[in-house]
Formats: C-alpha cells, structure tokens, sequence
C-alpha cells in the first residue's frame, strides 16, 4: 500500500480532509460537529493523507505564537496502525520546517502520548480535558532545512 501526502489546494481536497475528520472525531468520537470545525479552517494549512486515490488521514497546521500547531491528525479505523500516522505528522512538521518554524506543539489525547512520544515529542503539560476525552500537550524542536 501506498501512501501519499499533500497540502490542499482545492476544495475536493478540503471536502476529503473534512470527511476523514468527520468520521473519526465526530462519528467514533462523538465530537459535536460544530465544535470539530472552528474559525481556524480558512487559516490553517491542511493536509491529506491517500492510500492510491483514497482519502484516508488529514490534518493541519497552524502557526501559533511563532510555533507550529499540530492539530486534528487522524486516520480513519480501518488503516490504522500502518505507519500513516507517522507519514501524515512528518509531512507537517515538513511543512512547517519549509516555513522557518523551529518548533512545533500538540494536543494529544492521552492514548496517543506513546505514538508522539515515538516520534521525538516531549509532554509538558498536566493531563487536561478537550471534548471530554483526556489530553497532554507536547512539544518537539523541528530540524531546520538547509
């Protein structure tokens, strides 16, 4: 299986990142749909995730306070544990990198420390609670390109 990543720069693409989040946040989690999509959607970069022509993982970054904001990163069920979630956070950090940022930041739901753990982010907070569910926010110093 293949997996590709790129920035949306259309509104199919957008319609796909929104539909990959709507399944996992809204209807997995029981995310209210109103609070799933915010006023950072027209700001904030997105990214998806394909499996051949298959949207199957989103995400995006936002740039706050000079940091790179990594937020709503999600795969839908049934192409989890694959490494797509691994492909999807160094394609924004990428992103992000591309842009000058040095460091980046998450919320992480607290079953997911381990995974972003793996991949070199550190907890710095107390466990806190987003939409009910249990979180920590993570932060990790990018690579700069050269």
């Amino acid at each position: 299986m293949s997996i590709t990543t790129r920035l949306v720069q259309n509104q199919e693409d957008r319609d796909a990142v929104f539909e990959v989040r709507r399944n996992v946040f809204v209807d997995e989690q029981g995310v209210p749909a109103a609070n799933e999509y915010d006023e950072f959607e027209d700001t904030a970069q997105h990214l998806l995730a394909l499996s051949g022509q298959v949207p199957v993982g989103a995400g995006r970054l936002r740039v706050v306070g000079g940091v790179a904001k990594l937020e709503r990163i999600c795969i839908l069920a049934d192409y989890r544990k694959l490494g797509i979630g691994k492909i999807i956070v160094e394609a924004i950090e990428q992103a992000a990198a591309a842009q000058g940022l040095t460091a980046a930041k998450l919320n992480a739901q607290t079953h997911a420390e381990g995974f972003y753990s793996k991949l070199g982010y550190r907890t710095v907070s107390d466990i806190f609670f987003e939409e009910g569910m249990p979180h920590v926010t993570m932060t990790k110093q990018l690579a700069q390109q050269g």
